[in-house]
């Protein structure tokens, strides 16, 4: 795809980002109907499909197109794999909990890739009235509602002590909690969704962000959109190992521990972080 056409629909999404932020917004204050569908995980609101229809209709009218698949949260089925050159990834609500106990720290995350790897990006936060947006290879910048821009990257902490690290208040198993407990790092902010989680990365508020999956791991969608925002802005996503995340894979799950950090640090932080997950493994089976 050429510059000018992805140009053409980084445009495009950032309008509809806009658009699904004001939905989600109006549902936010007190238009919410919590239903739970048998077999569905977790909370499921009238403002998700809301959103979901919204910005499946905006992209497929616009984009109409054979070129694009399109792996939603609210559509996905298991063992799906999209053949089309380009696939959309997107979480309509990232942060349901949030969102329903009121925090305002959820988001909206709508990426483009193609052959697994992210190329577009747009993490919209509602409650801020920010989006943040990357193109590959072109940076990334942030959006406000006047339609201010302006370009963003990550800290250049450097030292393991000065690192703050953004975890969840709560959503930590007992692996994860010792893992971060042994990690020598100099402080914590506790924030919401992922999406919310990266832009404070972003915003130079925090500089790690760790996912470790247990009985169940993040989807495809959990971090599509906010790997591409975090890694033009100058920081690094990778599995423990190094390897870089996939998407479209036919197993949404993102499985293992997934590292993200401002960059500095990120290979000690993988092999730190291996390290400690070996000796509490170890001490847990003895």
């Amino acid at each position: 795809m050429d510059t000018s056409k992805l140009t053409e629909i980084l445009n495009l999404t950032r309008t509809v980002a806009w658009g699904a932020s004001d939905i989600l917004r109006e549902y936010y204050r007190g238009h919410v109907r919590e239903n739970q569908p048998e077999g569905k995980d977790g909370p499921v609101t009238a403002a998700d499909l809301a959103c979901n229809h919204y910005i499946l209709e905006k992209l497929q009218k616009a984009l109409d197109s054979e070129e694009f698949g399109y792996l939603s949260e609210e559509t996905y089925q298991k063992g799906e794999i999209f053949t089309e050159p380009y696939v959309w990834i997107i979480d309509p609500l990232d942060g349901t909990r949030d969102f329903l106990d009121k925090t305002g720290e959820y988001a909206i995350h709508i990426a483009l890739t193609t052959k697994g790897r992210p190329i577009l990006g747009v993490v919209a936060i509602p409650e801020g009235e920010k989006i943040y947006y990357a193109v590959k290879n072109q940076g990334t910048y942030v959006e406000t509602r006047d339609g201010t821009t302006s370009k963003i990257t990550v800290s250049d902490r450097q030292s393991l002590d000065s690192l703050y690290l953004v975890v969840s208040r709560s959503h930590r198993d007992e692996r994860f909690q010792k893992l971060i407990e042994q990690l020598p790092l100099g402080g914590r902010n506790y924030v919401g969704s992922v999406g919310q989680k990266i832009a404070t990365i972003l915003e130079q508020e925090s500089d790690v962000y760790i996912s470790l999956s247990g009985k169940s791991a993040p989807k495809d969608w959990d971090f599509a959109a906010p790997e591409l925002i975090l890694t033009e802005a100058g920081g690094k996503v990778t599995y423990f190992d190094g390897s870089p995340l996939a998407y479209n894979k036919g197993d949404a799950n993102q499985w293992g521990g997934i590292m993200a950090s401002n960059g500095h640090l990120h290979e000690e932080l993988c092999t730190k972080a291996t390290e400690i997950l070996a000796l509490i493994d170890a001490n847990s089976s003895s």
